[in-house]
């Protein structure tokens, strides 16, 4: 299971540390975490065209990040289609048969792959930037015309059935489908990326429903074209002018619903006892914004208060050892979503007690702030893990790909490290009384007794 703590560092040193990589570069790119052009051009149909050259002799990343995942589902019945057609695209087009597009694929040195998240769908190869112009074939021949029967179409189905019981049988995966569906009463965020059991067992019977689908959001405005590596921008904006021009715009445009304040510590539990003890303390957050300084701060008190180099892990984990586990953080995502802090015990009699030390360590934090030396030592240790990686075409692909589904706009990583820089005492002090309220929780628990050990 990927904890919420390593998505939270992950993200963390993906906007912070590029100002290493930075101090090299040229003057006119110093004031930006990432020291390389982001070119920019959006076709006449909405269709966004993202360049970034970058020194990678005869490689190219191509990404299609199309900014519909499950929080778009807004229609009760039919959850879990986003998800399904990251498997769906896969299935080929009148020009390129499944098999003729992994045959096509083989030449360009890549394998083609795709995930999904609450907010977006993303496609993506890293291959010969020499074979740039068959990519942009493939890629704009099945997002302009991708066919399947209804054959096809439920065998898929079937696929995605399997895919969840292979995964909820982790009782962690079960657990977060229980926690958002508490936490969130009305926005779509209430149901996990793959969607409602009940609705993918119906899937198999939404075949119309799914070519609507399609039609609404494989539509240009929904999509960003980003090519990172050995390209020009004018060789990447002619070939998404020759194969992507005539995509037609759509008109559909999903309503998510707005989640009301929570008023309430809220609580969900999970009878199991084939692991050890657990629990989730989730508030919530934020929005995603390269405006407010909320987030980056969130994600600087993570690293301080609950990483494995923290006051609180140091105690909790290796001189008490009472916990196996301890992490924190929040998930960027486009509406408010959660800030998780998560535990797994050795024995669950002393849940009550390591979520009081949880507790105690928010409270100083609200009351104290953190130490100042500490704050700047942390976001130089999180700049260098981030200047380290951005050393291949698909890491930076892989980080623009992640702003530009929050904001779809790629110098939003440039905005939002602006930000970040600033990130003060006060700030940390501020977010902490902001969001860790009793009135935003929700405790998810796992035990194996009936009831969990906090209730």
């Amino acid at each position: 299971m990927k904890t919420l703590i390593q998505r939270a560092v992950k993200r963390a040193a993906l906007f912070a540390a590029v100002a290493l990589v930075v101090s090299a570069s040229s003057a006119s790119a110093s004031d930006k975490i990432l020291p390389y052009t982001i070119h920019q051009h959006q076709l006449d149909n909405g269709l966004n065209v993202v360049t970034v050259p970058f020194d990678a002799p005869g490689l190219a990343a191509f990404y299609i990040i199309t900014r519909v995942g499950s929080r778009n589902e807004v229609e009760e019945g039919v959850t879990g289609f986003a998800h399904f057609f990251e498997h769906m695209m896969f299935r080929g087009t009148e020009k390129y048969s499944k098999e003729a597009y992994s045959a096509a694929l083989k030449l360009t040195g890549a394998a083609a792959n795709a995930n999904t998240s609450l907010d977006r769908t993303v496609y993506h190869m890293t291959g010969n930037a020499a074979e740039l112009e068959l990519m942009f074939e493939l890629e704009s021949d099945r997002f302009m015309n991708l066919a399947y029967s209804e054959h096809d179409f439920k065998t898929e189905a079937g696929a995605v059935k399997g895919e969840y019981t292979k995964n909820f049988a982790s009782p962690y995966s079960q657990l977060r489908e229980k926690q958002y569906e508490t936490a969130f009463t009305t926005h779509t965020y209430s149901h996990t990326t793959m969607g409602y059991f009940k609705d993918i067992v119906d899937m198999p019977n939404q075949y119309e429903y799914s070519m609507k689908f399609f039609d609404r959001y494989y539509r240009p405005e929904y999509n960003t074209v980003l090519v990172v590596g050995d390209v020009t921008p004018k060789q990447v904006n002619e070939l998404a002018q020759k194969y992507f021009g005539s995509w037609e715009r759509g008109s559909y445009v999903s309503e998510v619903p707005v989640e009301p304040e929570q008023d309430e510590t809220r609580y969900t539990h999970l009878q199991n006892g084939s692991i050890p003890p657990y629990f989730s303390m989730s508030y919530k957050g934020p929005a995603f914004s390269d405006q407010a300084i909320d987030m980056p701060a969130l994600d600087v008190l993570a690293t301080m208060v609950f990483s494995d180099t923290s006051e609180l892990y140091k105690k909790l984990v290796l001189e008490e050892q009472k916990v196996r586990f301890l992490g924190g953080g929040a998930y960027d995502t486009r509406d408010p979503g959660l800030f998780s802090i998560q535990a797994s015990l050795v024995e669950k009699d002393d849940m009550a007690y390591v979520m009081d030390q949880v507790e105690q360590a928010i409270t100083k934090v609200q009351s104290e702030g953190v130490d100042v030396d500490k704050l700047k030592r942390t976001k130089s240790n999180l700049k260098y893990g981030f200047a380290m990686r951005m050393d291949t075409p698909t890491a930076i692909a892989e980080s623009l790909s992640h702003i530009i589904q929050l904001t779809g706009d790629p110098e939003s990583i440039n905005r939002l490290y602006e930000l970040y820089d600033r990130v003060s005492v006060d700030d940390i002090k501020m977010v902490a009384n902001k969001y860790f309220q009793p009135e935003r929780l929700t405790i998810a628990t796992i035990t194996d007794d009936e009831k969990g050990a906090l209730k």
